[in-house]
């Protein structure tokens, strides 16, 4: 979470540069909300200190699953497509792996000691990388050194540079207004309601057809 504030802030920098304004966000419609901070939640709690391992990586990768939903939900934002596209990479090497595997070369990079490399990726979301993971060059393969010291995959690359990307998009008014997607299952809506409640908005019958309807009955 903390690399996810820095690259924010990043961006936050990068939009005011760009003559960009927060009071934009005032105008973003977001779709799914809650979703996403459940996600957040099930990402962020330990949940290996209270759960089965087998079950807390479900729980992990159902937060991925969900994460990429709430994505899609909204992908009329800026920079959904990247955000997309780093989830479902992570996804894939987190399901294949049970976990995101870490090269012992990335974390030695970042400047840490090598005694500390297991103890630094021990929380249930990440693994020290063996022979047997899949995938490897998904995983957190990329190590920075000092002053960032941090393991990236390459998924993290991809969600990182959407985050920056929707900060400034917004910050300057770059978006278009994110509708909700029609639903897939059209719900009952009842026959003796009128048109204009039992039918969706969008195959509701415009002022014209209101009006020659009044018309003809009128005319009988």
């Amino acid at each position: 979470m903390i690399v996810v504030l820095i690259f924010v802030a990043v961006g936050l920098a990068a939009g005011y540069l760009a003559g960009g304004s927060l009071r934009n966000f005032e105008r973003v419609h977001v779709h799914w909300w809650g979703a996403a901070l459940f996600a957040l939640l099930l990402q962020v709690v330990p949940m290996r200190r209270w759960i089965d391992d087998d079950l807390a990586v479900a729980l992990l990768v159902g937060s991925y699953a969900l994460l990429i939903a709430f994505v899609w939900v909204n992908r009329r934002l800026p920079a959904a497509p990247l955000l997309l596209l780093g989830l479902a990479l992570n996804f894939s090497v987190i399901g294949l792996n049970g976990g995101m595997p870490v090269s012992a070369a990335a974390i030695a990079a970042t400047g840490a000691p090598g005694g500390a490399l297991p103890a630094a990726i021990d929380d249930g979301k990440h693994h020290l990388m063996t022979s047997t993971d899949v995938v490897t060059p998904l995983a957190d393969v990329i190590g920075l050194p000092p002053p960032a010291s941090i393991v990236l995959s390459i998924g993290d690359v991809f969600l990182y540079s959407g985050l920056t990307a929707f900060t400034v998009m917004v910050m300057r008014g770059r978006f278009a207004d994110n509708r909700r997607p029609p639903a897939w299952i059209q719900m009952y809506r009842g026959k003796h309601l009128s048109s204009e409640r039992r039918l969706p908005r969008r195959s509701r019958p415009g002022p014209e057809a209101r009006l020659a309807a009044m018309s003809s009955g009128t005319s009988r």
